[in-house]
């Protein structure tokens, strides 16, 4: 932010913060707000005097505090902290609810008859209050959060090295290798021999126990891990199989790597794995009927040319995207909610010491869309189900500070 009079100040009681440049003052009628991040030097200072502060807090105590508890400090699951919140991003909050823009009917009830004089001071006042500090409960729900899931998947993945290799690139003998797999396609391969689809009682026997939350861990963890091929015997006429390969380009891809998740790329897969697959297709002791038909008029010595021909080609990793870890999540949360979720900035909120399922709710909402902002749907939209809880723990447990901001003079 430049340094010029447009800036907030909280000194000796007094209370200052920013306006948007498009204008508006205590007394204008509400109107939907819709504030640019960083946008930084378009503030002017407003001013709310002790005595407004104190007619704030005779406004909230009437019609916020049922909710949002006293001094601001929410007891009310799914309802935030108010204390020490940033005034400016209070005030055009309070005016988005009165104007329907948020869709909360309680909310836009609570605030649907005051002025705009009263949400400026209601503003001030759980502004000047002592921040909220980390609860208890959202410490022990801190402690409880979710692991990264590549290393979540790297340790539920450690039984299955025995069989199908270190990384997952088999060494036995008709044994799949697990790198170059999507994770959707994986998943689905393994529930299917968890529910007799696939027919494997030994496959059955160890992955019955697995939850799924574990599973798809796994999946991607071998999605991630660096694709070579197995390094078991290619038996057959590799020729042979490249042209009898033709009519499998369409689904499992040129070079045998699938532009589909839920098709299996075939290159580098154990030889003699593919061969055994198809087989069972054949037969029909593998439920498919697309590779059933495929599969109807191979002989034997084709089926093994096939598996010789793809397990020469070179795996490729699919095309998924690494999931962050919780602390590269809070380092992009950071750059605009402030470190540690202090925000330094008027419009944006301070996620520090917030209630935990209440900031889960709000990432859920900007997820579906029910609550609209292009910066954080942007950012909400990768969140997987386990982000969203740890961040929330994680700002939850962080320590609340106040922001002072301060006039200086133009240059």
């Amino acid at each position: 932010m430049k340094r010029s009079a447009r800036t907030l100040l909280l000194v000796a009681g007094m209370l200052v913060w920013g306006m948007t440049s498009v204008g508006y003052t205590p007394s204008e009628a509400a109107q939907p707000a819709t504030i640019k991040p960083g946008a930084g030097d378009d503030l002017r200072a407003a001013y709310a005097t002790a005595l407004e502060v104190a007619e704030g807090k005779r406004v909230a105590e009437a019609s916020c505090t049922r909710c949002h508890g006293a001094n601001g400090v929410s007891t009310t699951k799914g309802v935030p902290h108010l204390a020490g919140q940033r005034p400016a991003y209070l005030h055009l909050e309070l005016r988005a609810y009165q104007s329907g823009a948020r869709g909360d009917n309680a909310m836009d009830g609570a605030v649907k008859f005051l002025s705009d004089d009263a949400l400026f001071k209601v503003a001030a006042y759980y502004a000047s209050l002592e921040p909220a500090q980390p609860s208890a409960t959202d410490g022990a729900k801190a402690a409880s959060a979710k692991p990264d899931p590549v290393q979540a998947g790297k340790a539920a993945a450690a039984g299955c090295a025995g069989c199908h290799g270190e990384a997952g690139i088999s060494k036995t003998p008709v044994t799949p290798s697990l790198v170059g797999l999507d994770p959707k396609y994986f998943v689905a391969a393994v529930n299917a021999y968890k529910n007799g689809q696939r027919k494997h009682d030994m496959m059955k026997s160890m992955i019955a126990a697995v939850r799924e939350a574990d599973l798809n861990n796994i999946a991607i963890y071998y999605a991630l891990q660096k694709p070579a091929r197995a390094q078991t015997p290619a038996p057959g006429n590799q020729k042979a199989g490249k042209a009898a390969a033709a009519g499998c380009a369409g689904c499992h891809g040129d070079q045998g790597v699938s532009g589909n998740p839920a098709t299996p790329s075939l290159a580098g897969q154990d030889a003699q794995y593919l061969a055994a697959a198809l087989r069972a297709y054949k037969d029909g002791s593998r439920k498919d009927e697309t590779m059933k038909a495929s599969a109807a008029a191979l002989d034997d010595s084709v089926i093994k040319d096939l598996g010789a021909y793809y397990a020469t080609l070179q795996p490729q990793p699919p095309r998924i995207r690494k999931p962050l870890t919780t602390a590269e999540w809070t380092q992009r949360c950071d750059r605009c909610h402030g470190i540690n979720g202090n925000s330094t900035d008027p419009r944006l909120p301070a996620l520090a010491a917030q209630r935990a399922d209440y900031m889960e709710k709000v990432l859920h909402a900007y997820r579906k869309g029910t609550r609209k902002s292009p910066e954080m749907a942007a950012m909400s939209d990768m969140l997987t189900e386990a982000d969203v809880e740890n961040l929330a723990a994680h700002y939850s447990r962080q320590k609340a500070r106040a922001v002072v901001y301060m006039t200086l003079p133009s240059k």
